[in-house]
């Protein structure tokens, strides 16, 4: 056979082993638990098992890094591809670039944001909060699920748009701060909807979210909007694998994963993260990341933590 055959012929047979879908956050938060389901899913379309690999580390960016430098791209090893690898970048060296280093497979789902307390904080309000900022510029903290990620940019945008200074902790993912948050370790926690449970339960409580609108969830909570903050993110993430993928098992996972988001246990447990289905196919995710990663650029510069 001519060697320039093989590679289209071994395309058709993808897969015929186990994928990995590299999360780059612990097990247990919001993310883990909305892609464990999806590759559940995608698995019974794929006729493999599509096995989860929790790497957390530098606020979310580790994982995929690790993978566009070391994976080989024949479709067995994809990562998801949150916000945060388009700003770090812009904050410090990498050793990755997250365009050219990615092939893009397709757009999935953005987060609501919120802000939380221990249900018995004497922040009843954020404004009490902010209050609480202005009398002792950075003394007051909250964490985050890592430097340069949503959770924390959002909280950085915030504070330079009333003048505040914060004091953030990072955390490695959303499992770890809200433990820290339970323990009273740190007095604010800014994530995903991680928080829901403990919400709900009555452990926690939601001060804002960062949403378009309040969410259907918690109606009477303000967004940032509402409060006169004009910060507004879903932070909208997808599934990469390396560059140089064939686009014939980029399409292969790009289908599979598809149909998984329409299937109604997916959408079920997007309804209870309060997420809303971001579908972007492989082409329009790409440009997407091109746009958001000059956009982000912006941002970085704006709120002073570009790379010196």
């Amino acid at each position: 056979m001519a060697p320039w055959v093989a590679p289209q012929a071994w395309a058709q047979s993808f897969p015929s082993r186990p994928i990995t879908l590299i999360v780059p956050w612990p097990a247990g938060g919001s993310t883990d638990r909305h892609l464990r389901t999806l590759a559940e899913i995608a698995s019974t379309h794929l006729g493999q098992p599509i096995v989860v690999d929790n790497r957390p580390g530098a606020g979310g960016t580790l994982g995929p890094g690790t993978m566009a430098l070391q994976a080989r791209p024949d479709g067995y090893t994809i990562a998801q591809f949150p916000l945060g690898m388009l700003r770090m970048p812009h904050m410090q060296r990498t050793n990755w670039h997250p365009i050219n280093d990615f092939s893009f497979i397709l757009g999935v789902s953005g987060y609501t944001f919120g802000f939380v307390v221990r249900a018995d904080s004497p922040y009843k309000t954020f404004q009490d909060y902010v209050e609480a900022a202005r009398r002792e510029p950075g003394k007051i903290d909250y964490g985050s699920t890592g430097t340069g990620t949503s959770p924390h940019l959002l909280m950085e945008e915030v504070a330079t748009a009333v003048g505040i200074k914060l004091n953030h902790v990072p955390f490695r993912g959303n499992a770890d701060l809200m433990q820290a948050v339970l323990g009273g370790h740190v007095s604010a926690g800014s994530d995903a909807t991680g928080w829901d449970r403990f919400v709900d339960a009555g452990q926690m409580r939601l001060l804002l979210t960062f949403g378009e609108q309040r969410t259907k969830r918690w109606p009477d909570v303000p967004t940032a909007k509402d409060l006169g903050y004009n910060v507004v993110s879903q932070s909208p993430y997808g599934l990469v694998g390396p560059k140089g993928m064939d686009p014939a098992v980029v399409r292969t996972l790009h289908d599979a994963f598809k149909k998984a988001m329409e299937d109604p246990r997916h959408l079920e447990v997007l309804g209870q993260l309060n997420q809303e289905v971001w579908y972007r196919n492989s082409e329009d995710y790409r440009a997407w990341a091109i746009a958001t990663f000059e956009k982000d650029r912006q941002l970085i510069e704006r709120l002073g933590l570009a790379a010196k």
